[in-house]
């Protein structure tokens, strides 16, 4: 049979996981259970007389002494620190998160306090990490809404871009077969040359539009096969030129590269013709009448360097860092002719290849594209 209290309450405390504690109005600590000298770093009986103090963090001494006073006034049972977080102090200096339950007794007329405390790491570290999970998650759907309406606002862009591309050449070559009827005589041959010339530019210019959407899921579904081959440079640029010839404005003209007789590459030959018919064509079209474009061409050991000059509209700063992005185009080109595809296949079949594509660009000024190849496969 059980003689005293201590023995009761040794018998209780010791059954409870939790820590447990009992202070009087001085807050000496007068007992606690075997967890609560665990949770804290204590020995058997060390805590036994000692300030309630020893157990709580110094940042929260001053203010401890306060809210313990008005907590005894008050004599209520209830959860101490409600709303705010609170922390025990370890004998090794160590902090932890706790949670704290408060329930004043009476003994032989004395009052008492008595606390269950838990430790709350492993609930804290869930807590902290569910959140910053949430926000991480909440970030990456932010992000992915945002890329979404990028997208949505790029595929309405490019769905009017399209829609205008189209239209405008299937208008012409509506209105030339209409007038087409109408040149019956044999006189009027050279009108209908006129007209049957627009019809065949019409329908060149929308073959090009469609052979570039081509390219953009042949290149999105790897599905490019490059051919390398040895050919002169000669070759390729005098085709280049020759077709860009039939696009010149009034007064404009292309510089022919000096020196480049002697120069061949192993490189997929049609991508080559391809990126300068591209950077040249731009340089027609973004330029105006009685201006030169200059195409030059330099070869180390290692790459090959193209460098087309014009003397065009150029590039407006704010629009330069997009310039290669697919369906972008600039502000001062949009009453131009064009998708905003050209330039971003020609990047991703350059670096394909291992080669480079850059530029310098002043608006009203002009624009210069470099392009470095090797000149061999790596």
């Amino acid at each position: 049979m059980l003689k005293t209290n201590q023995d009761v309450f040794e018998i209780l405390s010791e059954a409870i996981s939790e820590g447990i504690l009992i202070v009087d109005e001085n807050q000496t600590i007068i007992a606690v259970n075997s967890s609560t000298e665990e949770m804290f770093g204590y020995d058997k009986d060390e805590l036994n007389n000692k300030p309630l103090e020893i157990l709580i963090p110094k940042t929260y001494h001053k203010g401890h002494g306060h809210h313990f006073d008005t907590y005894y006034k008050n004599s209520e049972k209830r959860t101490m620190g409600k709303g705010r977080e609170l922390y025990g102090a370890r004998k090794d200096g160590n902090t932890f998160p706790i949670e704290v339950g408060l329930n004043p007794f009476n003994v032989s007329n004395k009052k008492y306090v008595m606390a269950l405390a838990i430790d709350i790491t492993e609930r804290k570290n869930y807590t902290d990490k569910l959140e910053k999970t949430v926000i991480e998650r909440t970030k990456q759907l932010t992000e992915a809404l945002a890329i979404e309406k990028e997208l949505n606002d790029l595929k309405t862009k490019f769905l009017s871009l399209v829609s205008h591309e189209f239209k405008t050449p299937l208008t012409g070559i509506l209105t030339s077969s209409i007038l087409l009827s109408k040149y019956k005589l044999a006189e009027q041959q050279d009108k209908r040359d006129k007209h049957i010339n627009t019809i065949n530019s019409k329908v060149q210019y929308l073959n090009n539009i469609l052979n570039d959407f081509l390219s953009v899921e042949k290149l999105e579904s790897g599905k490019v096969n490059y051919k390398f081959t040895e050919f002169r440079l000669s070759k390729v640029i005098n085709e280049v030129i020759y077709n860009a010839n039939m696009l010149l404005k009034e007064g404009q003209k292309i510089n022919y590269p000096e020196n480049i007789d002697d120069i061949s590459l192993i490189q997929d030959e049609k991508t080559i013709e391809l990126a300068l018919s591209n950077l040249v064509h731009n340089a027609i079209k973004y330029s105006p009448e009685n201006t030169t474009i200059q195409l030059k061409v330099k070869q180390d050991q290692i790459n090959t360097t193209f460098t087309i000059i014009d003397n065009g509209i150029g590039i407006p700063e704010n629009d330069q860092k997009n310039i290669f992005n697919r369906y972008f185009r600039a502000e001062n080109a949009l009453l131009n002719q064009g998708t905003g595809i050209g330039l971003n296949i020609v990047k991703t079949h350059l670096e394909n290849l291992g080669g480079t594509i850059s530029f310098k660009s002043i608006e009203n000024v002009g624009s210069t594209f470099i392009i470095t190849i090797p000149n061999k496969p790596n």
